[in-house]
């Protein structure tokens, strides 16, 4: 599985709040797509019943946006959907956790999985969507930057940031912070919130793990972010209908992430 890094590959005064993480090869994030579809065939009907659950909240959204003519906001939206999947994706870290332990499956216990760790999971959510907030905050005001505080209609807009010299600036500009931004909560959320979830740590622990887990395994990490991004971009092109199944299997999947990058410990 991997090298473990706790040790002489951290300061002494780190040990105590990173937990023993693992060095993997930049295949695994294959297999962990792998065992994230043999859970989702295990436990289909729960796992897309919340994948439904879930479009269904997306496809409001972008709705709602389009009816006060800030369709464009769609964008940043999307982009920093990267900054609260992880806390979406407790029903399927708890789907993976039961599988792996061979118990029921039922929806009631998987809908209430966040009741056992409330404080710590909610405190870590908190984080995230302060991050979203942040987000589409600057986002605003990059786009105000450029075409003033009024939204432009969708079709001009799409005109514009591919065909001018400013939209194009923009573009680059707006992507640049938001993948700053992204690149830092997914550092954070990569392996935290199913650590949580699994093990009696706080929310500081976790998340030092976290950061920990993305330093050591940033060429891996790197191009499994990349993988979500397309999967859950793939989902929302298709008017969000392939969310059903990118989003759970991209849950499933982030749970043997987290069992791979972070070694066994208290």
């Amino acid at each position: 599985m991997g090298e473990k890094l706790i040790g002489p590959a951290l300061d002494a005064e780190y040990a105590g709040l990173v937990l023993p993480i693992n060095r993997v090869d930049v295949e695994m994030p294959w297999g962990w797509l792998r065992r994230g579809w043999q859970d989702l065939s295990r436990a289909p009907e729960v796992s897309l019943t919340f994948g439904v659950i879930i479009a269904a909240i997306s496809v409001v959204i972008i709705y709602g946006l389009w009816r006060q003519d800030y369709l464009a906001y769609s964008f940043p939206l999307a982009s920093g959907f990267m900054f609260v999947a992880p806390f979406l994706g407790i029903a399927f870290y708890e789907i993976s956790r039961r599988l792996e332990m061979g118990a029921s499956i039922r929806f009631h216990d998987i809908a209430t999985a966040w009741s056992k760790r409330p404080g710590p999971l909610f405190t870590l959510g908190l984080v995230m969507m302060l991050l979203q907030v942040l987000w589409m905050r600057i986002a605003m005001l990059v786009y105000a930057l450029f075409f003033g505080p009024q939204p432009v209609e969708w079709e001009n807009f799409i005109l514009t940031i591919l065909t001018t010299t400013d939209g194009l600036i923009f573009l680059l500009a707006g992507s640049a912070v938001g993948g700053v931004l992204a690149a830092l909560c997914f550092a954070i959320g990569v392996v935290s919130f199913p650590l949580l979830l699994d093990r009696d740590v706080g929310t500081a622990q976790a998340i030092a793990t976290s950061i920990a887990v993305s330093v050591a395994n940033w060429r891996v990490l790197f191009g499994w972010g990349a993988l979500i991004v397309l999967f859950t971009g793939a989902g929302l092109v298709t008017g969000c209908l392939g969310l059903i199944v990118t989003l759970p299997l991209i849950g499933h999947a982030s749970w043997h992430a987290y069992r791979d990058l972070v070694g066994e410990g208290t």
